[in-house]
């Protein structure tokens, strides 16, 4: 093991990217001009960027450390709200009930099966599309894809294709007010739960012994396989828990939506593909300043100039990479 890890680069802490999270926030503040709204702007933001980290967070995970481009990643977003509504539906009395321990054990029971769907998804997946494919950037571009067409026509025979509307557990709903600021409920219990995510990722790779061989794999794989260890089974369960993270922030979309459709995992794969890139091909850290720094400013722009909302995250995505062609946290040698 320290043969393996002794490969790993010690990477410094770019501080710079960091502050841009912050700056943006502040210095919307005097264009906003009251600060009750900016508040509640700046929360929505937070819980929107946290849903968005968590449906990006799978595919950047995946793509840094397989070097696989998976365009069907909105497929796993898409099962994982549906696998909710499954759950949610036989549970009903616990959603409707005014008590805020049924309300979040229905929530935890939907994202805990949604989550193990998802990743068996995710392992046939791997084994029957990725698995043909590695190393083969194009092939993955294609299969991929055509693994989403497949599944959400599969998702239309299963539940129909007419969208199906899904309500929010009682304890959620509404919002906490603070002075002349409303922060809703539920946007609050993103927030909270992306960083929890963000923070077992974090020390999961960081500070285990298998977040250790997996990036040891990534950088020096033949050295790994000769100390004993399958790289190929470590990088299924990357793959696997990938899609499970998918799974998740599908379920945390859907409740925010309020609303399931075929194609709602589909929807924001480009805007997951823009997170990704901003932050960083394969950068884990990335992605989360990356998710942050789009929803802040979709969420400023949708305030000050609508018109400009639907384009804000393309020239966000523009702006930073003329300023880091690779990215803010550039970690994949590409």
């Amino acid at each position: 093991m320290t043969a393996a890890t002794a490969a790993l680069p010690k990477a410094k802490t770019d501080w710079l990217p960091l502050l841009l999270v912050p700056a943006l926030a502040l210095g919307a503040l005097p264009l906003v001009g009251n600060p009750s709204t900016w508040v509640t702007l700046t929360v929505a933001a937070l819980a929107m960027g946290m849903m968005i980290y968590l449906m990006a967070s799978g595919l950047t995970l995946v793509f840094g450390l397989m070097d696989v481009l998976n365009f069907g990643h909105g497929v796993f977003i898409s099962f994982g709200a549906y696998v909710a509504l499954i759950v949610l539906v036989p549970l009903q009395s616990w959603a409707v009930a005014d008590n805020v321990w049924l309300n979040i054990g229905v929530l935890l029971l939907c994202i805990l099966v949604s989550m193990i769907v998802t990743g068996a998804l995710g392992y046939f997946f791997e084994r029957v599309i990725i698995r043909p494919v590695y190393g083969q950037h194009l092939k993955q571009i294609l299969i991929t894809m055509g693994g989403m067409i497949v599944a959400e026509q599969m998702i239309h025979v299963i539940w129909g294709a007419s969208p199906i509307p899904i309500k929010l557990p009682e304890s959620f709903r509404g919002a906490f007010v603070i002075g002349d600021a409303a922060m809703e409920k539920y946007r609050v219990i993103a927030v909270i739960l992306g960083l929890a995510v963000f923070i077992a990722m974090h020390i999961g790779l960081n500070r285990t012994k298998i977040g250790l061989l997996i990036r040891a794999g990534v950088e020096n794989p033949e050295m790994v396989e000769a100390l004993g260890y399958r790289i190929r089974r470590l990088f299924v369960g990357v793959f696997i828990a990938g899609s499970a993270l998918a799974g998740l922030g599908g379920v945390l979309w859907a409740f925010y939506r309020q609303t399931l459709t075929a194609g709602m995992g589909m929807e924001v794969n480009v805007l997951i593909f823009i997170v990704i890139i901003i932050g960083g091909l394969g950068s884990v850290g990335g992605c989360f300043v990356g998710s942050l720094l789009v929803a802040l400013v979709a969420n400023y722009t949708g305030f000050l100039a609508p018109k400009l909302a639907l384009g804000s995250s393309i020239l966000l995505m523009v702006l930073i990479l003329l300023w880091r062609p690779q990215g803010l946290f550039p970690v994949a040698k590409r």
